[in-house]
């Protein structure tokens, strides 16, 4: 592959070599995507680089031929992150577990590697000049969670915090890992002087460029395949929106801290609603999983996300693409 990093890049001016960790993942798949578009170089690091499913859907994408460059990385592994990072202009750190389910060890499973790895990659970005900001994938788990209630008059916004015990009183482990992680990054950046921020999406859906189901739009799935619904609540957003907010927290001088990127926060009722009002000959239950009272939503302060120039995507738009993308991938057949 390439090392030329001369010439003249799209929409940014000048091509700079940035860094995404985790490189095959749902949202860092398209933070690559439109960073080759705007003519950025980009080194991908990936935990199996020999595995077809984390490589092709990557490899197919419009510049990878000239500017994408693939690096062998482990989170638990110190130092991994050296060679990619080393004469990167921005890191892209997005690598992480994700899992909501139950886990058998959520040490190893999901805090180890996220507070870990976050940790290695931030070391990496400390040992090398070159790089001028670090932009970080958190996630709304890592503010939502507090001993505040949530009820649809409460704004929930950047200056909120997660609480470590309450994640882990209330046994959600992904949450508590992103938390720990955000923490320790914070930390970590302020004591080594590393501009970084912070990008903390919701539940992240649209189209799939990766071949696989990923967790954030396994239950859109589950929905339109007749599943009832859950007695839950959550943000949503466009994973282009996600991305975008990525790179221009990298690229607008101004940006500091934290942004929340999300759309809109809904009950899975409306969500299912709006999959019956889009695809209404599919068999879309109007049935919950429980007979409980619905969970309240709450709102979610866009201010910031819109001071970067995000123009969110419509839930609607959003959701339309997630299914158009299963139906493209034959992952549904109707």
């Amino acid at each position: 592959m390439s090392n030329s990093i001369a010439g003249i890049g799209i929409g940014n001016g000048n091509r700079k070599v940035v860094c995404v960790t985790g490189a095959s993942g749902y949202i860092a798949s398209w933070i690559v995507n439109l960073l080759l578009q705007r003519g950025y170089t980009v080194r991908a690091t990936l935990r199996d680089p020999s595995n077809p499913k984390k490589l092709d859907h990557l490899l197919k994408l419009h510049g990878a031929k000239e500017r994408l460059q693939i690096f062998k990385a482990d989170l638990l592994e110190d130092g991994s992150f050296d060679s990619a990072i080393d004469g990167c202009d921005g890191v892209f750190h997005t690598a992480s577990p994700v899992t909501l389910r139950a886990v058998n060890d959520p040490q190893a499973e999901l805090i180890d590697p996220a507070v870990k790895g976050t940790l290695n990659v931030l070391q990496s970005c400390a040992k090398s000049p070159s790089v001028k900001r670090v932009v970080l994938t958190s996630s709304i788990s890592a503010v939502v969670f507090t001993d505040r209630p949530l009820t649809p008059d409460v704004v929930v916004d950047e200056t909120w915090f997660s609480d470590a015990d309450n994640c882990t009183k209330l046994e959600r482990w992904y949450s508590l890992s992103k938390t720990l992680a955000e923490d320790a990054a914070w930390k970590f950046a302020n004591k080594n002087g590393i501009d970084m921020v912070s990008i903390l999406p919701s539940m992240v859906a649209g189209p799939l460029l990766q071949p696989e189901v990923n967790e954030s739009v396994e239950p859109i799935l589950s929905i339109i395949n007749g599943a009832p619904f859950p007695n839950r609540v959550f943000g949503w957003v466009n994973v282009k929106d996600v991305a975008i907010a990525h790179i221009q927290a990298y690229e607008i001088p101004t940006a500091s801290g934290r942004y929340l990127i999300v759309e809109r926060v809904v009950h899975y009722s409306e969500l299912a609603r709006i999959l019956h009002d889009l695809y209404p000959t599919l068999q879309i239950k109007d049935k919950c999983e429980d007979d409980k009272p619905f969970v309240p939503t709450y709102q979610v302060s866009k201010e910031k996300a819109e001071s970067l120039g995000i123009e969110f995507t419509p839930l609607e738009v959003t959701l339309k693409e997630t299914v158009e993308s299963f139906r493209e991938k034959n992952i549904v057949n109707f």
